[in-house]
């Protein structure tokens, strides 16, 4: 990762999730919420990373079989091409009685230093993911096996999960209030808007707290804004 891409990545640590929505819908984009990834540990620390994708489709008796775990193109062989601090993005298609994997592979995960896991499907052997320390945000637990329900197809492709289409490398940003996608081209305009953002509903929430009524503050009128730009050079 570059430097200008590290600092890209430190600067939306700081920044919500709600807040990003917020920014990106300025831009156009409304469909940027991952539906049905919520955090599985509560309090978990906001993470962010380049997407790294993962697909799989419904299940097909003569391709999802225990045997096909020992392919050459499975999900193993994706979490060994995981790059350190990625975020695995992995598409389930929201199914949710099938856990797309479990423990094993969260611990490899982990061990190789990817970021966190963000699913619109479920996982399995749930208290020993947790053990693993790998930060999820998933639809919840399930016990049967990926292939009772999915068949893996590949990484790195563009996918659909929670009904947002993710590409490799887009910037995923996942925190109490889910994992939201912000598109590569887009991450330096989007980074500098939300910062400013963030800066603003900090003073609006101060003003808030001192008694100030809403109408003519969020969103702040022309006044209001003058006294936010003074605020800033003070």
């Amino acid at each position: 990762m570059t430097s200008a891409e590290q600092g890209i990545v430190e600067r939306l640590r700081a920044v919500t999730t709600a807040t990003l929505t917020t920014v990106l819908l300025k831009k156009g984009l409304r469909n940027v919420w991952i539906r049905g990834a919520v955090p599985l540990v509560a309090g978990a620390p906001r993470v962010v990373g380049r997407a790294f994708t993962v697909r799989f489709i419904p299940a097909r008796e003569d391709l999802a079989t225990p045997a096909s775990w020992a392919a050459p193109k499975s999900s193993r062989a994706a979490i060994e091409a995981m790059p350190a601090g990625c975020i695995a993005v992995v598409d389930a298609m929201g199914v949710t009685d099938a856990g797309i994997w479990g423990d094993i592979l969260c611990a490899r995960m982990a061990r190789r230093g990817v970021s966190a896991l963000v699913t619109d499907g479920v996982l399995r052997d749930l208290a020993g993911v947790l053990e693993t320390g790998l930060p999820v945000w998933a639809a919840g637990a399930a016990a049967p096996p990926s292939v009772a329900g999915l068949t893996f197809v590949d990484w790195q492709q563009p996918v659909a999960c929670g009904g947002v289409a993710v590409f490799p490398d887009d910037l995923i940003v996942a925190d109490g209030d889910g994992a939201v996608v912000i598109p590569a081209a887009l991450a330096g305009d989007v980074v500098d808007a939300a910062v400013e953002q963030e800066r603003l509903e900090a003073w609006i929430m101060d003003e808030v707290k001192a008694g100030a009524a809403l109408p003519g503050l969020y969103p702040p009128d022309a006044a209001n804004k003058a006294r936010y730009e003074a605020s800033k050079k003070r």
